[in-house]
């Protein structure tokens, strides 16, 4: 890899030197934050949708498992494509296929045909599609952006994802599904169309150079065998798993806790959505400081606060259904979800050939996000037969387990880690 953190060979716009993230970083910035908003709606709406059809937590966990399990089986094929395809391209083309289905199902609404079933099918649809964008999404900012301006660059991405993906998105498709199910599910889908506008302004060429033919089984063979034997890596991927198992399993069945006369916080689809967007309130906030944390308290302090945060956005409903004390531990919980991004995600592409970015993403999301989908169903397993508020618990105690990676994860190997890549 080139000491400028660009592929060498390929013809994007390298940003001016100084603090400068570049026009090519702005633009991505743009479409991210659009397709993110089409995501923040979606995840709510589908849900909101989906008890209109059933009240069973083990069919409403099921869905979030439909959104999620591609991770499980097309994660490792979709980074060896993100580094063999123009990763701009591959996210062009995952974007059109998000709004097309999106749109489907919107006409399918219309016609008042709908089913569980048939919601089922575009969540796994979506999940494929968002597996191949978000892993050449991620793969693509070092190409954009040079390495020493990556935490700048991922803190500001956030800041867009996490606000339209939970801050606006949620309360936006609360009372747009309140207007209708057609209308709800037509908004994303404008939504993703227009982020692919704005990314077909992106300038350049982000295809990785590639010194000889290889086979598919080959590459992501090569990606897998540098994660395994990075013990910083393999260790953040564990530990991240942890976390998106438990978060998985409380988000997956929240909605019954929350929404409803029958549920115990009696909230209405606005309010609901309201609710998680203090997840991104949090979120935004830490976007601004994750820089500001990570050297004040140094790396890996701030990675153990972020576990502590995330404990409590998980467990707090455990104790109370009260909306404004669990709001306020969404809140905490969203800072700490984007410090230990930003730092991770950052760390990961600067100590990450470029030419292997895409596999490495790919087999590290395979355990970091592969367990979102069993994770949403032990959630509703669990909800089932011990109820919602044991459920919460157990997953705050799964959030502290990944306090015993910190042994590994220690401010000296990340600073060896970052020297030997350099």
């Amino acid at each position: 890899m080139a000491d400028d953190g660009f592929a060498s060979g390929s013809t994007q716009i390298a940003p001016r030197p100084g603090r400068a993230l570049g026009t090519n970083y702005w633009r991505l910035w743009v479409s991210s934050g659009l397709s993110n908003l089409a995501d923040g709606i979606i995840k709510i709406a589908l849900p909101l949708v989906a008890i209109q059809f059933t009240r069973s937590p083990t069919l409403i966990a099921g869905l979030t498992a439909a959104v999620t399990l591609p991770w499980l089986f097309f994660a490792l094929p979709a980074g060896a494509l993100a580094d063999r395809l123009d990763r701009r391209r591959a996210m062009l083309g995952a974007n059109g296929v998000r709004a097309l289905l999106i749109a489907v199902l919107g006409l399918v609404a219309l016609v008042d045909v709908g089913s569980i079933w048939v919601l089922y099918a575009a969540a796994l649809g979506l999940g494929i599609a968002e597996t191949m964008y978000d892993t050449s999404a991620q793969s693509i900012l070092p190409q954009v952006v040079r390495p020493d301006l990556l935490p700048r660059a991922n803190g500001r991405l956030y800041a867009a994802e996490l606000t339209a993906n939970d801050f606006v998105g949620p309360p936006l498709a609360g009372f747009l599904v309140a207007t209708g199910v057609a209308i709800a599910l037509s908004a994303p889908a404008a939504l993703w169309g227009v982020a692919v506008v704005a990314l077909v302004f992106v300038r350049g060429s982000f295809r990785i150079e590639r010194s000889q033919r290889t086979t598919m089984r080959t590459d992501i063979a090569e990606g897998l065998r540098f994660l395994g034997r990075h013990q910083l890596l393999r260790t953040f991927a564990v530990m991240t798993g942890l976390f998106n198992l438990a978060t998985s399993a409380t988000l997956a069945v929240f909605v019954l806790y929350a929404v409803g006369e029958s549920s115990a916080m009696r909230l209405s689809e606005q309010a609901f959505g309201m609710l998680l967007a203090t997840i991104a309130g949090g979120s935004l906030f830490g976007s601004f400081v994750a820089e500001w944390i990570g050297r004040v308290l140094g790396r890996a302090r701030a990675l153990a606060f972020s576990i502590l945060c995330g404990a409590m956005l998980v467990g707090i409903p455990a104790a109370t259904a009260n909306p404004f004390v669990i709001g306020a531990g969404f809140f905490i919980g969203g800072i700490g979800i984007v410090a230990w991004n930003v730092i991770v995600v950052s760390l990961r592409q600067r100590i990450t050939p470029n030419r292997l970015l895409g596999r490495v993403n790919s087999g590290y999301r395979l355990v970091a996000w592969g367990t979102r989908p069993l994770g949403a169903l032990a959630g509703g397993l669990l909800a089932q037969l011990f109820g919602l508020q044991t459920t919460f618990a157990i997953t705050a105690l799964v959030v502290l387990t990944m306090l015993g990676g910190m042994a590994i994860a220690t401010d000296g190997r990340i600073d060896a880690a970052e020297r030997e890549a350099a």
